[in-house]
């Protein structure tokens, strides 16, 4: 059986793409706008969560490899394929659930 630990983080996400591109991130990786990953201002980097769209109900697992958003409301900056998988990449800014995974859900 799967197990997850809701850590009951609700707030609004946000994407970044291609102006990050092939940037640095803050885990030391280079931010590829095609990856599943996600910054986050606090969760350790490598972490992987379940970010859950609350408008349409689709989610996503990604890997926090950055820090961040840095404006007010926001909880999680999704790469662009993170933001496609949840279908916000026109809207621009969901409300989200995330959800920390245990390892035993991302082997």
């Amino acid at each position: 059986m799967k197990r997850l630990i809701l850590i009951g983080l609700l707030g609004i996400a946000s994407w970044y793409g291609p102006r990050f591109h092939g940037r640095p991130t803050a885990s030391g990786e280079t931010y590829n706008m095609y990856a599943l990953t996600a910054a986050h201002k606090t969760l350790p980097l490598g972490t992987v969560v379940r970010a859950v769209n609350l408008l349409n109900d689709k989610s996503v697992v990604v890997r926090i490899n950055d820090r961040g958003p840095f404006i007010n409301g926001r909880v999680l900056d999704l790469s662009f394929k993170a933001a496609q998988h949840l279908d916000m990449v026109d809207r621009g800014i969901v409300p989200i659930r995330i959800e920390v995974l245990t390892d035993a859900e991302t082997e």
